[in-house]
């Protein structure tokens, strides 16, 4: 089982092979790597499901939603700042390679 968070692109970012996108994450931004999606076209404002730094899964607003209030009935509040790991937040971000 795998826990995802949700979080909106803000932006793409530049360099990285176009493999990193900015996301907010209740507030926070987040450095994500986008490359598991590489077949969907992300523009700001779509929303994903973000594991261990990597964008996992492309979702409506609904669907964001429901995972919000997933994680808020196993006791994370919206407004925890603390991902648990889940995205990219500081350090060297992770870029798949060989793909251009």
């Amino acid at each position: 089982m795998c826990l995802g968070i949700p979080g909106r692109v803000i932006g793409m970012l530049d360099g990285y092979n176009g493999q990193l996108a900015l996301v907010d994450v209740e507030g926070s931004e987040r450095k994500v790597n986008i490359g598991m999606l590489e077949d969907t076209a992300l523009a700001p404002g779509d929303w994903v499901v973000i594991h261990m730094g990597f964008a996992v899964e492309r979702v409506d607003r609904a669907g964001a939603e429901r995972a919000m209030s997933g994680l808020e009935l196993m006791g994370r509040p919206r407004s925890s700042s603390s991902d648990d790991g889940d995205a990219v937040t500081g350090g060297d971000p992770v870029v798949g390679g060989g793909r251009s």
